[in-house]
């Protein structure tokens, strides 16, 4: 009994005696004692419910865009949820390099909480429309008329498809074929 009980203690000590502090590595300090359990954070995203002034917007994504190589000059205009921004680019330039120079302006766009959704066009006329929108936009126009406008370039930047699926005619079968023959109208197929 006494063996036992020696047996008993020797398991007892060697496993409870052997166990590591719970003590942090030599190399990392141990946390102060007096740490606050919560952390306040100060949201740094723009408030969805405060919108911010449509034409500093506007200014900050000209700027932006007028940052990347080869961009001349940049108009944007920004009514609501639509935002359009027109880049002045050598007119001299092929088809290919406008459409890169598009992709990186949208890209640096993209970076910014207000551009990110907005449209990029290097199209001469739409340029002029937005310039002409923009200046309406500096004298007080009506923002439901600059919307309107706006959502008509938009518009024409990316036309909405069509909600009627043209139907796709039908193989003449053979049971089609002969209620084809037998309507009174049909010519008969011996003439």
């Amino acid at each position: 009994m006494i063996r036992l009980l020696f047996i008993v203690c020797t398991i007892g000590l060697l496993t409870f005696g052997c166990q590591p502090a719970n003590k942090p590595p030599a190399n990392q300090a141990a946390p102060p004692p007096n740490i606050p359990e919560t952390i306040h954070v100060k949201q740094t995203a723009p408030e969805a419910g405060r919108p911010a002034n449509p034409q500093a917007i506007a200014r900050r994504l000209t700027q932006i865009a007028i940052s990347q190589p080869q961009v001349r000059g940049a108009t944007a205009v920004v009514a609501g949820r639509y935002t359009v921004v027109g880049i002045d680019i050598d007119p001299a330039l092929d088809r290919g390099r406008v459409g890169t120079i598009k992709y990186s302006v949208a890209q640096a766009l993209r970076k910014d909480p207000y551009g990110a959704h907005a449209l990029v066009t290097a199209d001469v006329d739409l340029v002029q429309r937005l310039r002409e929108l923009s200046e309406d936009v500096r004298q007080g126009r009506p923002a439901v008329g600059v919307a309107q406008e706006l959502a008509e370039i938009v518009n024409r930047l990316m036309p909405q498809p069509s909600k009627t699926v043209p139907k796709r005619e039908q193989q003449n079968t053979k049971l089609n074929q002969e209620k084809i023959d037998q309507s009174p109208s049909a010519p008969s197929p011996r003439q």
